[in-house]
């Protein structure tokens, strides 16, 4: 078990450089983690709380994979509920509030949903949803969070519904109902501060470095930055790989589901100031939604279809989820949107379980195993559950190599940058810097060193002081982490390209 205090939750070039000599010098450790995900991070921060000596390797950067490729909602388990998995819908609720109060106040905020409502829509429908928001209510209640945070559900007349929801077809309109979730502002950054919290608990967290290899007596690593081989040993490992679980363990039997969403000015929707959700005919409980973005952008999705062959590390949208996802919305909307209006687009893999049946249709439940080499594979679920796949991973893991671990501390620990919600009200930075780094924010304007242009926007009001950051303490090696992870800037193509030089600039300026 790992002695060492607290170390500090920057994450850079220097500090990938020493975990790399340190695991060299010394590769025993208590636990590896595989893969930079959200379950990864959370599975490393999990264990190294509990005083693990504790590394995490991710292949290429954090949050590379699917978990920046969700809805960036924080669910609540209403779709389970209507197929009747009142377990994962009780458990999404319980981590929402979780999210929501304690480990990342500051990235997570009640989002008001949507469902207008039509004459000759059919009045079993509408009871139906209206029934299903009382029972998401209740799992609320249930799970503990207050109203102040996520208020209840509520029927609206059709003024207040054009007033949330501007763009929405006005024909028939009778009204909507209107419900509440929780947001992201973005989930990738989500992953980068459970990764840096781990690092502040003591956990080495090196991307670019591959497991060539795990065995029963050892693991392999590779170095992508050097190509040099790094054997380490460590006591147990868990497999947080996703969809690509199989690579490491050839039991695992998934059924990858893609996810895909459009990007839009929210103008082309009448700038709403809610999600838009509309029932895909045919299931009780699918829907596609728009969601409003805090910088003025709009998510449309998702498609639900599932993929056959190897998953690709970057999925494609394909046309026909462009035209499925533009069609479903058309039904909604008094002004057509069309393919001119789509300025991004952005797919993920979903690691379902195998089963039979539509993707649509398969169990978001995770599973966690235990192969005969040791290594502990964690696999399913979904983004908001998180932490306790990674609670279950470890126990998995502490249980099979007798690892002398202290119990879970995750329910309890904020992430850096958190804090309540009239500390960040307090904090003296712009708002939306505070919505994506909490009291960090007076750390990222501080970065800037006194030099106004590093203050000034470069796109869509991202500064180079940010990129600064990321590069300093957030992990990013590289144009590429920056943009596309830690900003997001690259889910608009045309965006990213006006900010690549300023990006490159930050990485050069660390060298």
């Amino acid at each position: 078990m790992s002695t060492a205090s607290p170390a500090s939750p920057s994450l850079n070039a220097a500090r990938r450089a020493a975990d790399l000599a340190g695991l060299e010098a010394r590769p025993e450790v208590d636990v590896m983690v595989v893969g930079g995900g959200v379950t990864g991070a959370g599975a490393a921060l999990d264990a190294a709380s509990r005083g693990l000596s504790t590394v995490l390797v991710e292949r290429h950067d954090l949050a590379f994979g699917t978990s920046r490729w969700s809805s960036k909602l924080v669910h609540g388990g209403l779709r389970y509920l209507a197929r009747g998995q009142f377990g994962i819908a009780y458990e999404s609720a319980r981590e929402r509030d979780l999210l929501m109060r304690v480990t990342a106040p500051h990235l997570v905020r009640p989002m008001p949903m949507v469902v207008p409502v039509y004459r000759g829509s059919g009045l079993a429908r509408a009871l139906s949803v209206r029934a299903g928001m009382g029972m998401g209510d209740l799992l609320r209640v249930m799970a503990g969070t207050p109203g102040s945070v996520l208020p209840r559900p509520r029927l609206l007349d059709a003024r207040q519904t054009l007033r949330l929801l501007p763009g929405a077809a006005r024909r028939d309109l009778l009204g909507g109902i209107l419900s509440f979730d929780g947001q992201l502002v973005d989930d990738a950054r989500l992953v980068v501060a459970l990764a840096r919290t781990a690092a502040r608990e003591g956990a080495r967290v090196i991307t670019r470095c591959s497991a060539e290899s795990v065995t029963a007596d050892g693991a392999v690593l590779r170095d992508a930055a050097t190509g040099r081989i790094i054997p380490v040993r460590p006591r147990a490992v868990v497999n947080a790989t996703g969809v690509h679980a199989g690579l490491l363990d050839p039991r695992v039997r998934l059924r990858p589901s893609r996810g895909s969403h459009l990007v839009l000015d929210g103008a082309a929707l009448g700038r709403p100031r809610a999600a838009l959700t509309v029932p895909v005919g045919g299931s009780v409980s699918r829907f596609v939604f728009a969601l409003p973005q805090t910088d003025g952008r709009v998510f449309a999705g998702l498609t639900d279809e599932p993929v056959d062959g190897p998953a690709p590390h970057v999925p494609e949208v394909p046309e026909g989820d462009v035209d499925f996802l533009l069609d479903r919305f058309n039904g909604a909307l008094e002004n057509r949107i069309g393919r001119d209006d789509v300025i991004g687009a952005f797919a993920g893999l979903r690691p379902l379980l195998e089963g039979v049946g539509d993707s649509a249709d398969l169990s978001r439940e995770h599973s966690v195993s235990v192969a005969p080499n040791g290594t502990v594979t964690v696999v399913g679920g979904k983004l908001t559950t998180y932490r306790a796949m990674a609670e279950e991973a470890v126990d998995a893991a502490v249980r099979a190599r007798r690892l002398p671990a202290g119990p879970c501390r995750t329910r309890s620990l904020a992430l850096v940058g958190a804090a309540s919600r009239e500390e960040l009200d307090a904090v003296e930075a712009p708002r939306r810097l505070v919505e994506r780094y909490g009291t960090e924010a007076v750390d990222v304007l501080a970065g800037a060193g006194g030099d106004p242009g590093l203050l000034e926007p470069v796109v869509r009001g991202v500064t180079g002081a940010e990129f600064r950051f990321g590069v300093r303490h957030e992990g990013a090696m590289d144009a590429d982490d920056l943009l596309d992870r830690r900003t997001r800037i690259g889910l608009v193509p045309a965006e990213r390209a006006e900010a690549l030089a300023a990006a490159e600039d930050a990485v050069d300026a660390a060298v």
